[in-house]
């Protein structure tokens, strides 16, 4: 069965290169730390944050659980002062179940792990595109890419992040100002499941469009907000 998700992944993925229009996930252009992107934007600044600090921005948080198949959670909190439109999607769709039986698609171990876009199979679950709330898309936002740090997926696209997110596994200061940080991870035994994900054993299952991907998928059975 393994092996015909394979070859269907592969075949499809051809098919869509040969159309031109392959949408590349998380930080495609910075794959391995230590990289990093450069992005040209006309998206007019957001000027209701300037001049807040970061301690101000981050002082109203929203929190929620990640709980995996395993019984496993993640527990977080959510910044909407800092970057309100992309909390506000986060929320909507954990509240409208999106993320049940999504997977992390996309660990690597000494980075990030990635979730949020597809499921078990490999199948690819939509969502509308938000604007990219981070400093070099024209917004205030100063929250580092410090190990535990939650930020958006895109494409080179600097508004194209819909669904899916990282986590940080450790600190990766390249991504800073280049893609929307919005939360964090909370507490100690959280970031060891954040570790226990980071350690898992991954694949190649298509080049260039699914790497990093794990053995043995790490299934997302719930994203729920505290009210």
């Amino acid at each position: 069965m393994k092996k015909f998700i394979k070859t269907a992944a592969l075949l499809l993925a051809l098919a869509l290169m040969l159309a031109g229009c392959v949408k590349v996930d998380v930080t495609d252009n910075e794959e391995k730390p230590g990289e990093a992107v450069t992005t040209e934007t006309d998206s007019a600044t957001d000027t209701e944050t300037y001049g807040a600090s970061l301690e101000e921005l981050t002082a109203n948080t929203v929190n929620g659980t990640i709980t995996l198949e395993t019984g496993e959670t993640i527990n977080f909190e959510l910044y909407p002062d800092l970057a309100p439109k992309t909390v506000e999607n986060f929320v909507k769709l954990a509240n409208e179940g999106f993320y049940e039986g999504t997977i992390f698609h996309r660990v690597i171990s000494g980075f990030m792990i990635q979730g949020g876009g597809y499921d078990a199979d490999l199948n690819a679950k939509e969502a509308d595109s938000i604007v990219g709330e981070f400093t070099d898309n024209g917004f205030t936002n100063e929250l580092p890419h410090a190990r535990g740090v939650l930020s958006m997926a895109r494409t080179n696209d600097p508004d194209s992040a819909s669904s899916q997110f990282f986590i940080m596994h450790a600190d990766a200061p390249h991504l800073d100002g280049l893609y929307a940080a919005f939360g964090k991870v909370t507490d100690e035994e959280s970031l060891a499941v954040v570790d226990s994900i980071a350690a898992a054993e991954t694949e190649t299952v298509v080049p260039g469009v699914f790497e990093d991907v794990p053995v043995t998928p790490i299934v997302i059975k719930s994203v729920t907000i505290d009210e």
